[in-house]
């Protein structure tokens, strides 16, 4: 059995006190030091890994200035502070052995905008994405872009003075600044902006808490100016860490301390609000993918596309390439990234040009095109083709493809991952091609695989080896490389954070500023913060300390990871490969990448959080010697060790068990499995929650509700033989309050009248004998109907509608025996009947496979699972090959013209969330069978509708629910009339009923009511 996990790493004492002190103080925000949170925040989007001691989530200022102020009194001054946005940095910026202030949760406000000077004031949690929805109706946009734009924070952008696609143009994050509300240590409030530098001068000079930061970054940075202009160098893309030179203008005439504090990754103070100057919307752009025969062409080609005058030149190698081709993401692209007959594409640019008039970027455009059109007929410079688009929501996609590299790199096969530690290299552009030519001799001598990607510009290229950290002799190795790619980029007259800041890279700092400039860096630090408490260790230390800068050798996941067993690592692969990259913080509501996450903002709650949870699960189970591998095959083969009456004991205990914060965590879990293809990892929760549900339950009792839903497929059916008499028990009084309160159920649904039975013509019933007397060609013009427990039972009227459509097309259609699915016993755990179940299913879907008859399911989340879930629960003999399509994969290949239908209104289509992720060309192909039936279909992109399967049933998740439905679904829905919204999914018409008071038709209903 499992081991109830009571050690672990407890808050200390003073933590404590600190925490109970901040409750006591008016602080609002919220306060957590549970062992789950804080190893949730033990990690960012970098190879390192350290355990905070506390998180705090502040909702205002005033809750920052409390949280420091109280830090800075006896006892609590030797308590340290690590200031965190999204936690997407790559270098371990954010990550902190102290105490997290996480201004993710709460401080997402944009305060004022001005659109007459062109300025816009938001909160240091503002995502980056968030902020451009919101002045896209004003015209305007924040700049800077980069990758993580959809859960990159403001505050993280500033603290690393963040940049990506269009620099050259728009600058970095720090062009854009016009003013910071900072917290020093102590909790004294800077406000800082551009201002002359006597005002400057007079501030250095008055008797206050700031007066002595004026003052040194005034001397430092003027008595150095000669020296500061020689040693940093012209590059678009430099960070420096407390950025010197940008201090002064060219003149010494203004004075600015946010250009210090803007890159300082929280080292000096704690940013929380920022007033940005925000950029005119273009509203022409142009898009031309070059294709190439070599990632070398690309780059050597790129000085010629910066000479076009192009906005941005982007581009991706080959091994990102045909990682996107096996992604979700490649079929929006595939269109505008054709492959050139006879040649192989081996790398990519991304040329874009802006105008605010079509005309003012034609000639750019022409003369660029003339010229690609000269070189691929002279078969110069390896280009072999290109496409152009103007198409601004096609452009989208292709720049959606290109931000996704970052996380699809991760998704490399085998136990060697592409590492983020030295990707970031900037070289003045016009070395880029050499530079990266002998950095790849530098990796090919150490045989490493390898992926590229970036901004070449601006000269800066990320450049991710691959390496099995679980391996020590590949950790040293990347220290190894580390130390020849800072001396590389030197030869090259760069540097090695180009983009991503230093983090855990700071240790290469002094080597490259020299100790003069160092040192001025540490009297910096020093007036900031001279006790070294904020993010200690990044940039540098205070000019009188003794404490040490962190290192490329600091600890990392791997630490942990090592400490489990190999097989348990493979067996568990969809949750230990997550690398942090955190598109499951993705802010769009109208995605479906994680809904639980959404709509709690606790980060315990998205697949990152839930795969940190379950990795840490499993060291600690590895620690106690559980071989969780034989408990598993126990527990599915046979009955628990464990009685009923241990499990009630174990369940009625108040002790301490890290069981039980794994546990909640998966609990919020919609199993909707939208991480599993949305994840570029691939990370899967529901599959990994399977199996840790039939751990846990091993040892502690199942809640009546799980009951329930397990055997829903056992006793549906049955209730099905008397609908009206069970629909009367669930919908009076004594039947609501006992399902809802002993239950924990609301909203049940009614099962159909008539019921399915009472439905199918006893020529659709499927029968054998009759089905094996027909001819071939008979078969051919055959479909079968897989039933499932919920459009069976609770929508026959669905069942009934597809049996019309198919017979209209001229096909004869028999509706099989229903034989249980699984989906509810996998969802809650139930893996001993869920593997009897698949099995018996398996056993009689292969036998009606060998009749060569296309069988179709009705609903995505039920059909899926015979794809997936069978695929691991039983072996290849078991499973068989039999395959259950879906309604919308069999009529792709159907001829609908000959069917008419009048109807003016416009439709719009609501895919459920499974289909959407799972199979992401299904509207597509709904959108063209109406068009064939003279329809126009109208597919909007939406996040989950917030019942998924019997989540939105459960009493305790009704509010969420409901959120998640308001958030993504209403807006789409309380625009239209009900009558002409569709939707794929059973759990999605209920909550629209739920919530709209009438049910949407599935596609199919609506064409059979038409025929």
């Amino acid at each position: 059995m499992i081991a109830q996990i009571s050690q672990q790493d407890n808050a200390s004492e003073l933590i404590n006190n600190y925490i109970d002190k901040l409750k006591s103080s008016g602080f609002t925000g919220d306060l957590d030091t549970s062992y789950a949170t804080r190893i949730v925040n033990s990690t960012d989007n970098s190879i390192y890994q350290e355990v905070p001691q506390a998180v705090v989530f502040p909702k205002s200022n005033k809750d920052i200035q409390i949280a420091l102020q109280t830090a800075n009194q006896d006892p609590f001054l030797s308590l340290t502070f690590g200031p965190r946005g999204g936690g997407t940095g790559t270098n371990g910026q954010s990550l902190t052995p102290g105490i997290i202030l996480d201004l993710s949760r709460h401080m997402r406000e944009i305060i004022e905008i001005n659109e007459e000077e062109k300025w816009v004031k938001v909160q240091a949690g503002v995502i980056k994405d968030q902020l451009n929805d919101f002045l896209r109706p004003y015209g305007y946009f924040f700049a800077p872009d980069l990758s993580t734009s959809n859960r990159a924070t403001i505050g993280g952008m500033i603290n690393t003075d963040a940049s990506g696609q269009g620099s050259l143009v728009y600058g970095k994050t720090s062009d854009h600044v016009l003013g910071l509300k900072s917290f020093l240590v102590d909790g004294t409030e800077l406000n800082t902006s551009k201002i002359t530098k006597e005002q400057a001068e007079i501030l250095a000079e008055q008797q206050t808490n700031t007066s002595p930061v004026y003052k040194q970054v005034l001397t430092s940075c003027e008595n150095n100016r000669e020296l500061i202009l020689q040693k940093f160098p012209r590059l678009n893309r430099f960070l420096t860490g407390y950025d010197l030179e940008n201090v002064f203008n060219n003149e010494l005439t203004t004075f600015d301390l946010s250009r210090v504090i803007t890159g300082s990754e929280g080292s000096l103070a704690v940013v929380t609000e920022a007033k940005l100057n925000i950029t005119p919307i273009a509203p022409f752009k142009t898009l031309i993918n070059i294709k190439y025969d070599s990632f070398d062409s690309a780059l050597r080609n790129s000085p010629f596309l910066v000479d076009a005058e192009a906005t941005s030149v982007e581009t991706v190698d080959s091994k990102v390439l045909n990682l996107a081709k096996e992604d979700i993401i490649w079929h929006s692209v595939s269109d505008l990234i054709q492959d050139v007959p006879g040649q192989d594409m081996l790398g990519l640019n991304m040329v874009e040009f802006n105008g605010e008039t079509a005309n003012e970027m034609d000639d750019k455009i022409n003369n660029l095109c003339h010229k690609l059109d000269a070189l691929i007929e002279k078969k110069q410079a390896g280009v072999i083709g290109y496409q152009l688009t103007t198409d601004k929501s096609e452009i989208l996609k292709i720049y959606a493809m290109r931000k996704k590299a970052v996380g699809l790199l991760g998704n490399t096969k085998g136990k060697q991952k592409p590492l983020a530690f030295a990707e970031d290299t900037a070289v003045p552009p016009e070395n880029l091609a050499d530079f990266i030519s002998e950095f790849r001799t530098l990796l090919d001598s150490h045989n490493l695989h390898y992926g590229m990607f970036g901004h070449v510009d601006a000269g800066v290229l990320h450049v991710r080896p691959a390496l099995d950290m679980c391996d020590p002799e590949q950790e040293k190795l990347l220290r190894k490389i580390s130390d020849q790619v800072v001396s590389l980029t030197a030869k090259y007259n760069g540097l090695m954070w180009g983009e991503h800041g230093k983090g855990y890279r700071s240790e290469y700092g002094p080597e490259f500023f020299g100790d003069e400039l160092f040192n001025e860096l540490r009297k910096i630090k020093a007036v900031f913060d001279k006790n070294n408490r904020l993010n200690p260790g990044k940039i540098c230390t205070p000019i009188e300390s003794k404490d040490s800068l962190v290192s490329v050798d600091g600890q990392k996941r791997s630490w942990f990871d090592r400490k489990i067993d190999v097989t348990v690592k493979d067996s568990f692969d969809n949750a230990m490969n997550c690398n942090g990259n955190g598109l499951c913080f993705n802010y769009d509501d109208d995605t479906p990448m994680c809904p639980s996450y959404k709509v709690t903002k606790d980060r315990r709650h998205s697949p990152k959080g839930r795969a940190s949870l379950f990795r840490e699960w499993l060291r600690l189970q590895e620690e106690q010697g559980v071989n969780l591998l034989e408990v598993e095959k126990q527990l599915i083969n046979k009955e628990s060790d464990i009685t009923w009456w241990e499990r009630y004991r174990n369940s009625g205990s108040n002790n301490y068990d890290f069981n039980h914060e794994v546990k909640e965590a998966m609990d919020e879990c919609l199993a909707c499995k939208a991480c599993s293809s949305a994840c570029p990892i691939k990370v899967d929760v529901p599959t990994f929650r399977s199996r840790f549900l039939n751990f846990y339950h091993s040892i502690y009792l199942r809640p009546a509700k799980d009951l329930l839903v397990g055997n829903v497929e056992a006793t549906a059916p049955l209730m099905a033989k008397f609908p009206r008499l069970n629909n009367f028990i669930v919908n009076n009084f004594p039947g609501k309050q006992f399902i809802n309160n002993i239950i924990g159920y609301v909203d049940t649904p009614n099962l159909s009248v008539p019921s399915i039975s009472e439905r199918i013509k006893t020529e659709n019933k499927f029968d054998l004998e009759k089905i094996n007397s027909l001819s071939e060609s008979e078969r051919r013009n055959s479909v079968l109907i897989v039933q499932d427990p919920f459009t069976s039972f609770y929508e026959a009227e669905l069942v009934d509608a597809t049996i019309k459509l198919i017979e209209a097309l001229g096909k004869n259609v028999y509706v099989l025996p229903f034989i249980p699915n699984g989906k509810p016993q996998h969802v809650k755990g139930f893996l001993k009947q869920f593997k009897t179940t698949a099995k018996n299913s398996s056993q009689f879907l292969n036998q009606v496979a060998e009749l060569n008859i296309p069988m179709i399911g009705l609903d995505a989340s039920l059909v899926m699972v015979y794809r997936d879930e069978y695929k691991t629960i039983l072996n290849s003999e078991d499973r068989g090959n039999f395959e259950v399509k879906l309604a919308h994969e069999l009529f792709e290949s159907f001829d609908f013209s000959n069917i008419k239908i009048t109807n003016s209104s416009s439709l719009t289509l609501l895919s459920h969330c499974t289909e959407t992720t799972a199979m992401p060309s299904a509207s597509k192909i709904w959108k063209d069978i109406f068009s064939q039936l003279g329809l126009d279909l109208n597919t909007p992109t939406t996040g989950c509708c917030g019942m998924a399967g019997t989540y939105g049933h459960e009493k305790q998740n009704f509010e969420k629910s409901k959120l998640l439905y308001e958030a993504s679904w209403k807006k789409k829905i309380e625009n239209e009339h009900i009558e002409t919204v569709l939707s794929t999914g059973f759990s999605c018409r209920s909550q629209v009923k739920r919530f709209e008071g009438k049910k949407p038709l599935h596609p199919i209903e609506f064409i059979a009511s038409k025929l």
